[in-house]
């Protein structure tokens, strides 16, 4: 479910999101919640006889806190009667540490909510200036914190590296905090410089280095060094959790499972098609209001596309994926890239070396 409101705009972020200044009067963020409970009834009845319970719900934006606790149980409440929640169903909420507080989190913890992820991204002042994020250093920790204490077990913390400036010990701290949150999941991505972005035009006006790709290799190691040295394992290139706390929801995109996406340019996938919702939360408001669909376009993926994505997304787990059919070159092998002993046993799986260079693994494999 996407909510595309944020309280700013951070300048690196690419995503389908607006401000209130940006929307002005056309879209009220106090009802939106109604509109993506229309959503969730126009799907349970597109859907028929495939409807089922749903094992899994993640909440992303934007910043979906900002809708406010009542307002995403009331649409979590939607789910529950339009589909049936199973009882062991992972519920996630991307919060801003800023965004939340003990009581916004207590109430989404008994309104059926299990889990948490909050956009920490740094510790470092200086990085979290860079990024155009609004929340002080400690916030994360503090908010992480306040999670677990009103019954969250499972709470992640973003994190990003290789933004100019920061330093390996920026991270190293970053790190430090997040281990001293007590989480159990740690997401960490290197940072891009999306087209479009007042980041990509600071870098091209040249008032800020790009990032550096051996940085970011090094800055990656880093990561996995220190996590795994805490007892978090990887188990996909950007994820480390403590055993059990893996996301489920992720790992259902990861290993090609169907999804209902709701909200203005949610992506959805079900039995071999793929389609999208329009862009702008207007347009989307208008459509469901209207009791026509907010789907912009629609896709079949054919052999190929669903060959070339169940090994793109397949060989970044930790599980890795069957061999099949695929011809592996002896090359990756032997430069270091896949683990010698799970291919004999019939599976690729990549090395940490391979992991930094996933996606030329997966081009490899797919010749």
């Amino acid at each position: 479910m996407h909510v595309p409101f944020c309280a700013s705009r951070c300048g690196y972020c690419d995503f389908n999101t607006y401000t209130a200044t940006e929307l002005g009067d056309s879209v009220r963020r106090d009802t939106f919640h109604e509109v993506l409970a229309d959503e969730i009834r126009f799907a349970r009845e597109a859907l028929g006889d495939q409807a089922r319970p749903v094992s899994t719900v993640f909440v992303g934006g934007g910043t979906p806190t900002l809708l406010g606790a009542s307002a995403l149980v009331s649409v979590l409440d939607a789910i529950r009667v339009e589909f049936g929640l199973d009882p062991s169903a992972e519920v996630t909420t991307e919060a801003n540490p800023d965004s939340v507080d003990a009581g916004t989190l207590a109430a989404l913890r008994e309104g059926g909510f299990t889990r948490v992820s909050l956009g920490m991204q740094s510790s470092a002042p200086s990085v979290l200036r860079i990024l155009d994020r609004t929340h002080t250093p400690g916030a994360s920790v503090a908010a992480a914190r306040q999670a677990r204490e009103v019954g969250f077990d499972h709470v992640n913390l973003d994190l990003i590296y290789g933004t100019p400036g920061e330093t390996d010990d920026d991270l190293r701290r970053s790190l430090d905090d997040v281990l001293a949150a007590g989480v159990d999941h740690v997401s960490a991505y290197s940072l891009i410089v999306e087209d479009g972005t007042p980041l990509a035009r600071r870098v091209q006006r040249g008032e800020m280095a790009a990032p550096d790709d051996d940085v970011m290799a090094d800055r990656y190691v880093i990561v996995d060094d220190t996590l795994s040295a805490a007892g978090m394992s990887w188990y996909e290139v950007s994820n480390w959790s403590r055993p059990g706390g893996e996301c489920r929801h992720n790992l259902g995109y990861w290993h090609g499972e169907d999804w209902w996406g709701i909200g203005p340019g949610a992506h959805s996938h079900v039995a071999g098609e793929r389609w999208w919702n329009v862009k702008h939360p207007r347009t989307y408001a208008e459509r469901l209001s209207s009791g026509v669909t907010p789907e912009e376009d629609r896709e079949v993926l054919d052999d190929d596309a669903v060959r070339t994505e169940t090994v793109m997304l397949g060989v970044r787990l930790a599980e890795g994926m069957p061999v099949g059919e695929l011809v592996v070159d002896p090359d990756l092998v032997s430069s270091g890239l896949l683990d010698a002993g799970a291919l004999e046993s019939g599976r690729i799986v990549l090395t940490r070396s391979g992991r930094l260079l996933a996606d030329a693994v997966v081009r490899r494999l797919l010749i």
